[in-house]
């Protein structure tokens, strides 16, 4: 994913340049100290992404977006919150505010569609809900990438999530209400109180127990069980 930085200030460009090192689906293409210049080079160079200061010389991030013709995907770095939902009007995909770690970084990045994937026109019947293909998950100083297709289930314990895997296993502190919200609820459905079950991956069901691939099992709670299986035989 190709994307340049609109940054006046040295330190967070040079922030912004190591988070985006550290992600190896981004490119950095360019790093820019005001919109102006920015504009002149979108005009030959197609971008993916652009992490836009809205505090700039010349002109501001706001006034940038305003004037800027294709938008590729937008995040907006700043210090100030107040411009939070105005930026919502031209198509952000997030807003980091800053100081922002590099946690809250992948996060914002998640949320930026793969420009290399099909889109899918509004008129198509057949379109399907845009979730993530991927996430990344924190585990002590590093952050893993996982396909989302890989998972079989997440399970809920106490202040973090297991992120189950054949053979493997991952622990998040996101929540179980975090990854609902976040994964595609047709194929990742709640079973339990504590457990999301990836669909595709269940082999049968026996009364209250889910067997999925790999040998795994995971649990059907009875306050969830009737929509689950009406769920499934649509």
């Amino acid at each position: 994913m190709k994307c340049i930085i609109i940054e006046d200030q040295p330190p967070a460009q040079r922030i912004l340049q190591k988070y985006i090192g550290e992600v190896g689906s981004l490119e950095l293409k360019g790093v820019f100290s005001n919109g102006i210049e920015a504009l002149t080079y979108l005009k030959s160079n197609p971008i993916d992404l652009i992490f836009l200061d809205i505090h700039l010389p010349k002109i501001s991030g706001i006034d940038f977006l305003k004037v800027l013709e294709q938008k590729p995907s937008i995040i907006l770095t700043t210090a100030f919150s107040e411009y939070a939902l105005e930026s919502y009007d031209y198509g952000v995909k997030d807003y980091l505010l800053k100081p922002f770690s590099f946690e809250r970084f992948v996060k914002a990045i998640a949320k930026v569609p793969d420009p290399n994937s099909k889109e899918v026109s509004p008129e198509n019947p057949e379109k399907v809900s845009e979730k993530r293909k991927e996430i990344f998950i924190k585990s002590g100083y590093e952050h893993i990438r996982i396909k989302v297709q890989d998972i079989l289930y997440i399970k809920s314990d106490a202040d973090y999530t297991e992120i189950i895997l054949p053979q493997k296993k991952h622990l998040s502190s996101e929540s179980l209400r975090y990854w609902m919200e976040n994964l595609d609820e047709k194929q990742f459905v709640r079973t339990h109180k504590s457990y999301v079950i990836n669909v595709s991956k269940i082999q049968k069901i026996i009364g209250n127990q889910i067997y999925l691939i790999e040998g795994s099992t995971a649990p059907i709670g009875r306050a969830y069980k009737d929509q689950f299986i009406k769920g499934l035989i649509k």
